[in-house]
């Protein structure tokens, strides 16, 4: 072992963050998806002569994609490994951006999203996990918080080149140019490692070893980690048969469940998939709703570096209290100007500052730590199928927003629509105090012993 570590000894950091950046990239595409529809539905309803509802679902089948994606990636993980897994989403992937950009009905757009789906279904599973494996504990969170970090990023890219492609209306352009990135996405992923866990649980230790030893430089380091992961391999369980067996995996699937509903009932996914719309709503003509809606992105990107400085520091409870309160604050204020009425100029600026707020109280919060916990609180032999029931309750919470914002609008009105999305954030704030654990500097194999041991799921991280 010393003589593989003693020539990367100086490089281990570097390894390690080139390593889990690159698997994050993942959150890349994921972003770009997110992104690139909200400045083309517009275009796309006129084209196709369309009713709000089918543009519901070209929207949200992606979501619907993503969970079916999610749950063969649990298998698929496990079975074929973390780095393969991500190599298929890679090339789903680019096949569904260039048949988005080649739909010639709505049929064949809502096909090509259920692909795209597929694809980012793979990938919201496999990245946080591979990430929660390969980072060491002191920059775990801030590690599997880059992921949601490129997800941002990719929002923003979108919303840019959805901007400069509004001035031609191609719509086309905007969804079929993303598979550029997802074939630079595809070239890159084949460079990573694979995950030294997943490599000890197919009886691998030896490649483990040489990779841990990349990633963390110290043999003692090493030698420590590779005996936690011994000791957690010893439990004959796993997934399913662990679920039906034994009741403290299940509060950790449930917890896991729970933190996905409470991301993305929050409303941020509202924004992202019909910010146009939520401007159009405020006065905005086209060109300015463009605009705001890549501003949306670049405040997105902003304040997610909040919770990367500080998810390792200050910790997941105090972050998910401060944004849960900002958003709940947002919102309310967006929906009570809506129902006063935005006459002035000034009017506007403030209620879309007061959206822009709320955009800031998620990505500093829910966005990436709700991540972060979800691939924190699972246990080694059931890891898989504990994140996948989380990430497939991700994608199903996802598409019913998705699917419903546009029929509220309609129904009960804007500001009704905003305040329900900020009353909500009240009752997640109010979960976050009873039932989230605090898991700032715990090893995952801490976090397992705690919760086995049938701690309170709020103590697991003590």
């Amino acid at each position: 072992m010393n003589a593989i570590a003693e020539p990367i000894k100086a490089h281990p950091r570097a390894a390690t963050i080139f390593t889990c950046v690159l698997a994050a990239l993942a959150g890349l595409m994921f972003g770009l998806d997110i992104g690139v529809i909200s400045g083309a539905t517009h275009f796309i309803q006129a084209e196709f002569r369309i009713d709000d509802r089918t543009i519901e679902w070209i929207v949200s089948v992606m979501m619907l994609g993503a969970a079916i994606g999610a749950l063969g990636a649990g298998w698929m993980s496990s079975a074929l490994g973390r780095k393969r897994s991500l190599i298929l989403a890679a090339t789903l992937f680019v096949a569904g951006s260039l048949l988005s950009g080649w739909a010639w009905s709505p049929a064949t757009l809502i096909g090509a999203r259920f692909v795209l789906g597929l694809a980012i279904g793979v990938a919201t599973f496999t990245a946080p996990l591979y990430l929660a494996e390969v980072a060491p504990v002191r920059i775990r969170g801030a590690m599997i918080s880059t992921y949601q970090l490129m997800i941002t990023i990719g929002i923003l890219v979108a919303f840019l080149s959805d901007t400069a492609f509004s001035y031609s209306g191609n719509w086309r352009w905007m969804l079929g140019v993303i598979a550029i990135p997802g074939a630079l996405f595809l070239l890159g992923v084949l460079l990573l490692p694979d995950s030294p866990r997943w490599l000890m649980m197919r009886g691998r230790k030896a490649e483990a070893v040489v990779v841990l030893t990349r990633l963390r430089g110290d043999a003692a380091v090493v030698v420590r980690e590779v005996a936690d992961i011994e000791e957690q391999l010893k439990t004959p369980q796993r997934g399913w048969h662990l679920f039906l067996q034994n009741p403290n995996f299940r509060r950790s699937v449930g917890l896991g469940v729970l933190l996905q509903v409470m991301q993305q009932f929050t409303g941020m996914n509202v924004v992202m998939y019909y910010a146009p719309r939520i401007f159009e709503g405020m006065g905005y003509n086209t060109e300015s709703q463009m605009w705001f809606t890549a501003i949306v992105g670049l405040v997105n990107v902003l304040a997610t570096f909040i919770a990367i400085g500080l998810v390792d520091r200050l910790g997941r409870k105090p972050i998910l209290y401060i944004g849960f309160t900002v958003m709940a604050l947002g919102l309310g204020v967006v929906g009570t100007m809506m129902h006063l009425g935005i006459r002035t100029h000034v009017e506007q600026m403030f209620t879309v500052v007061m959206l822009l707020t709320f955009i800031v109280g998620f990505a500093m919060s829910a966005g990436p730590l709700i991540w972060t916990l979800c691939s924190e609180v699972q246990p080694l032999k059931g890891r898989d199928f504990g994140i996948g029931c989380s990430t497939f309750t991700n994608w199903i919470a996802n598409m019913i927003v998705g699917v419903t914002f546009l029929s509220l609008l309609n129904g009960i009105g804007n500001a009704a629509t905003f305040w329900l999305y900020a009353g909500l954030n009240v009752v997640f704030l109010v979960i976050t105090f009873l039932l989230i654990p605090e898991t700032k500097g715990v090893t995952l194999e801490q976090i397992e012993r705690n919760l086995m041991a049938g701690k309170p799921l709020r103590e697991i991280g003590q």
